[in-house]
């Protein structure tokens, strides 16, 4: 499963030895494949929030440069030293 490409795209992949492996398969998670209709996606939007206010889910730290240091935010991201968010402040 891949979550974005912060390591550029995937380089091509023989799907047909995943045949010889057993059963396996390939997707591209998409977030509304996974609710039914609007009430379980907010009974589901109301059960994350709650667990991040509990403190059972801990968030990443999100991390702001001032917009006077945006090449070394850029340089940062690109050599993986951050995690979550990060934002220019103006």
């Amino acid at each position: 499963m891949t979550f974005g490409t912060p390591s550029g795209a995937i380089p091509p992949f023989d799907l047909f030895r995943l045949n010889a492996m057993g059963s396996l398969y390939v997707t591209s998670p998409a977030f509304v494949t996974h609710t039914t209709d609007r009430a379980e996606l907010l009974t589901r939007a109301d059960a994350l929030f709650a667990a991040v206010q509990s403190g059972v889910l801990r968030l990443p730290e999100v991390r702001r440069y001032p917009l006077i240091d945006a090449a070394r935010a850029h340089a940062d991201l690109q050599g993986r030293r951050t995690t979550g968010s990060n934002i220019l402040v103006p």
